[in-house]
């Protein structure tokens, strides 16, 4: 039952998600990055893939649509020439802001006839079992 529920609401966020941001043009996966980068721009592209779960080829990817379409811009930092850092330009900042509002929205709706000790308590619920998935290593050969 609980891996049925989870999937649903994952599913039924993501599509909501995803009707609230049809008019933006942004593709699966770029709302993640860009609330991500809103919080913590100018970040390598590694630690992107790490917060946003997503493989590192697709975050190349993506990264690379969005700077073509002038809501990301990569540069060193520091002077560090090693990595390259993501910023959010100001066209990415728009959007992320818009994401933003699009999730907090959907996340009221969500929550919405819980109490506010419901609300934390079923946030604190989902922090462990994210902890406890993260931890497990599962082979299902043996």
């Amino acid at each position: 039952m609980y891996h049925k529920l989870m999937v649903e609401n994952h599913l039924l966020f993501t599509k909501k998600v995803y009707e609230q941001l049809a008019d933006r043009e942004l593709s699966s996966g770029q709302p993640k990055i860009l609330e991500y980068l809103y919080e913590h721009n100018g970040s390598v592209q590694k630690e992107i893939a790490l917060a946003c779960i997503i493989e590192p080829a697709t975050v190349t990817s993506l990264l690379y649509r969005m700077e073509k379409s002038g809501m990301i811009e990569r540069k060193t930092k520091d002077g560090n020439r090693r990595s390259l850092y993501v910023f959010l330009t100001e066209k990415g900042k728009e959007e992320a802001r818009y994401v933003k509002k699009a999730f907090n929205t959907l996340s009221n709706l969500a929550l919405n006839n819980f109490t506010n000790k419901e609300k934390e308590q079923f946030i604190e619920y989902l922090e462990r079992v994210n902890k406890n998935l993260k931890e497990v290593s599962l082979n299902f050969d043996k």
